[in-house]
């Protein structure tokens, strides 16, 4: 006990010169006693007030003093001390005094510890609020602070609001119960309800959330809810608070059935529901009604692209994400079909439109089977399938290689003037770097398409100081692994094997198997230092390792394999989408892998491409007649070699003199994208024809840069008229100066309006700039700020619109740039949302 007063005289003290101590029950004469503070010197009151003064005030006017009454204070009319009491601190031995003391409270404030004594009664809660209090705080702000407290919040009501939410969601009511044994039920409750307008006659919490709920919902479609404007801005900011993620998506989910959510999304139309996100079935209603307007043709792509990139504000875009990607690239697939013209006047017309613009359709195509398959949704996006597979099948796929192979019908001889063949690309492309004596190393990765290939180089340009650049090549034909792979190599008289294996010599010697193929690169330079090797062990190799690959060896090539590992297997061919992922990961990491193992020249390139079509092939899909001849050695899905082959209808006749190749066997290649029956054999994931998705490959060539060329878009904000802000809410325009690309990348910001001492006072955004855009005008993101009621305070004061961006990875984030505003409100209570 004496402990506890001296350590409560001694916080007194720190502040006042004299305190005064009486002793109203007449019972701490003990404690008064035993009290011994250096510097202090006690003295009581015995008749002796004009004394006492005098020695306080005259005679040792600096000096402290602890001044005991042995009884009552006296009424004021007979205390003559009362002028100094009222200047200085009075302090109340019994256990209330004590704690108000401890809190550094005057007198006026002992109504705050004796009406709800039970939340002193812990040391931690009374450490805690002591830690919490402002000098300039009143009765109600200290009442306030005490629910903070109890709730284990840090800050105002909202703050409280967001902590008993958490606890809800938990199915946890430790705080209420608190609130209740401690007295300040009924302080939390009018708090409530003068914030947020909640006054029902039983006020309950659940009650409370449910009807925020409701109110968020409503008022952010434009109509009246039970709370007030100030509820959304609070429900807004704890929902859009990554801390209470969890605890948002429990009861929302918890109140979405109960609300009758879906039964109200049922009437609305989904564009009007674009800025709201309060229940997750808000996003399914909104993917439902624009999968079908996508499939019934009744909404332009540039409103869904829109569309897409407002959802991604929403809290639940990570779980359709995946979905909203596939909407966006099934949109852009549409719009492109329609833009397309797939007409040509000739091979080399053909292989330039395909490369220019047409192979962007295969891309998109692609990208929306893999984002609609990893969604785990497809259900959702089944209307919108139907539609984009019928028209890459029909409108694309078949009416581009029908067009295509009336120019192929036309050949004689296998080439397309202007491009470069495959057989040819040692001697044209990797050996010229050997003729500078500069090392070389080819990346060979198996059935990488040139749309895959695009987007790879894509990723390897976004890389710091890297730059790429990619140029197409006409593979062999047929277009399958063993002619492909021999092709790249140095080579002279490529010859298929008669064995039926599909084998091919270069001189009569194998091309297959790393240690055949490292003796021909060693053949393509006389005492090159030649090496081949597995992706894989490249992928494995320590730095040293790495260097020590360079230091030994002139020409490299790496066999990487995942796309036709994948999509060659009747078991595995519908995963191909997620392969060619894989595969572009792969390459990056690769082409990393070289350069930091001192190669600067790298080339990517592949034996062939493919034909991939989701669903399952119809009857028409396949070639009608069967191939007939002397003898047929190898038959596949897309081509046949054989000896005598007979001219067939739907399949175009080769010979191997046709093809640049060696021997006297001939091909045929079922025409347009057909099949022929192979028993055991995918149908889905095909190659070895001619379609242009076949026969056209990239070769990527990518170079290091000495200094970084990798940076963020710039932001600005925009306000159009005075800097003011005049009522409870304010709109402001975003603007990316530059459209992102491969250099220059996006940026996340965090938006939000704060007083000049750092207080936040709007609602928050998660800003996404990452538009691609030429046009200015589509890389401007309008948004509006709701303003707190704590806004009041700031009024005719500076106020800033700041842009906020994370440090790293890390929780920590620094201003961007910010905007001041004048607050001039005229009425500060209204909020006229």
């Amino acid at each position: 006990m004496t402990d506890r007063i001296t350590a409560s005289l001694r916080r007194l003290f720190d502040d006042h010169r004299i305190v005064f101590w009486y002793d109203t029950a007449r019972d701490m004469r003990s404690e008064f006693d035993a009290v011994d503070l250096p510097g202090v010197t006690k003295v009581e009151i015995a008749n002796n007030e004009f004394g006492l003064k005098h020695r306080m005030l005259r005679q040792d006017p600096k000096a402290r003093f602890l001044v005991f009454g042995d009884g009552p204070e006296p009424p004021n009319a007979e205390n003559w001390l009362l002028d100094l009491q009222l200047a200085t601190a009075v302090f109340k031995a019994d256990q209330a005094g004590i704690w108000l003391g401890e809190l550094g409270l005057p007198p006026q404030f002992e109504s705050v510890v004796r009406e709800h004594l039970e939340f002193y009664r812990s040391k931690a809660r009374v450490a805690e609020l002591k830690r919490l209090l402002q000098a300039s705080d009143t009765q109600s702000q200290v009442r306030l602070r005490m629910l903070a407290v109890c709730a284990g919040a840090e800050g105002g009501l909202d703050t409280v609001i967001e902590a008993l939410l958490g606890d809800l969601a938990e199915g946890r009511d430790d705080a209420m119960r608190l609130m209740t044994r401690a007295g300040l039920t009924e302080v939390f409750w009018k708090q409530v309800g003068n914030a947020y307008g909640y006054q029902p006659s039983e006020p309950d919490f659940e009650d409370f959330a449910i009807a925020l709920f409701q109110s968020a919902y409503f008022r952010a479609l434009g109509e009246d809810g039970k709370l007030n404007a100030e509820a959304l801005l609070v429900f807004r900011r704890w929902k859009n608070n990554r801390h209470w993620e969890s605890a948002f998506e429990a009861l929302a989910t918890r109140y979405q059935g109960l609300l009758k959510i879906p039964e109200d999304l049922s009437r609305r139309d989904f564009r009007a529901l674009m800025p709201v996100d309060h229940f997750e079935e808000i996003d399914r209603h909104i993917i439902r009604q624009m999968v079908h307007a996508m499939s019934t043709q009744t909404v332009s792509a540039s409103e869904v692209l829109k569309w897409v990139r407002e959802r991604r504000q929403s809290h639940w875009y990570s779980t359709y994400e995946d979905i909203y990607q596939a909407i966006g690239f099934a949109t852009e697939f549409q719009q492109a079909l329609a833009e397309a013209n797939l007409g040509m006047t000739s091979p080399a017309e053909g292989v330039k439109r395909y490369v220019t613009s047409w192979y962007k359709l295969d891309q998109l195509y692609r990208k929306f089977i893999y984002h609609m398959q990893k969604s785990g949704h497809s259900s959702l996006l089944a209307e919108l399938y139907d539609a984009v597979e019928n028209r890459y099948t029909n409108s694309f796929l078949l009416k581009l290689n029908d067009a295509w192979q009336d120019q192929v019908s036309g050949m004689t001889d296998w080439a397309i003037p202007g491009y470069p063949r495959q057989s040819a690309f040692y001697t044209e492309q990797a050996a010229e770097f050997r003729r500078k004596d500069q090392k070389v190393a080819v990346i060979v990765s198996d059935a990488l398409r040139f749309e895959v290939a695009e987007e790879c180089l894509r990723r390897i340009r976004a890389l710091n100081r890297f730059d790429a650049e990619l140029k197409p090549m006409i593979s062999a034909l047929p277009s399958y692994t063993q002619l492909g792979m021999a092709a790249l190599l140095p080579n002279k008289a490529l010859t298929l094997s008669t064995e039926g294996s599909g084998a091919v010599l270069s001189g009569g010697e194998s091309t297959q198997g790393l240690t055949a193929r490292e003796k021909l690169l060693s053949s393509g330079r006389a005492g090159d230092r030649a090496k081949a090797l597995k992706a894989e062990d490249v992928k494995n190799m320590r730095v040293d390792e790495g260097k020590e690959l360079f230091r030994d060896n002139d020409v490299i090539y790496i066999y990487h394999n995942h796309i036709d590992a994948i999509g060659d297997k009747l078991q595995t061919e519908d995963q191909l989408p997620k392969a060619t992922e894989d595969a572009i990961e792969d390459l990056t990491k690769l082409v990393r892998k070289l350069t930091s193992a001192n190669f600067s020249n790298i080339l990517i390139t592949a034996d062939h491409g493919f034909l991939y079509q989701h669903r399952a092939l119809g009857e028409s899909d396949f070639a009608i007649a069967d191939p007939q001849g002397d003898e047929i050695l190898m038959r596949n899905r897309r081509f046949v070699i054989g000896r005598g082959l007979a001219t067939t209808a739907g399949m175009k006749k080769f010979s191997s003199a046709n093809l640049g190749l060696a021997g006297d066997l001939d091909v045929l290649i079922p025409n347009s994208i057909n099949r022929l029956r192979v028993k055991g054999a995918g149908s889905r994931f095909v190659h070895g024809g001619a379609s242009l998705q076949e026969i056209v490959i990239p070769v990527i060539r990518v170079g290091k840069q000495r200094d970084a060329d990798v940076n963020q878009v710039e932001v600005q904000i925009i306000v159009s008229g005075r800097s003011q802000i005049t009522s409870g809410q304010t709109a402001v325009v975003f603007y990316q100066a530059q459209p992102v690309s491969e250099k220059m990348q996006a940026r996340e910001l965090i938006a939000g309006i704060y007083a000049a001492d750092g207080n936040l006072i709007s609602d928050e955004h998660v800003l996404q700039f990452d538009f691609a855009s030429e046009s200015a005008r589509e890389r401007e993101m309008p948004r509006k700020f709701l303003l707190s009621r704590d806004t009041d305070k700031f009024n005719n004061q500076d106020v800033f619109l700041k842009l906020r961006e994370r440090v790293g990875k890390t929780s920590h984030y620094q201003d961007y740039t910010s905007h001041r505003f004048q607050l001039k409100r005229g009425i500060t209570t209204d909020f006229d949302f």
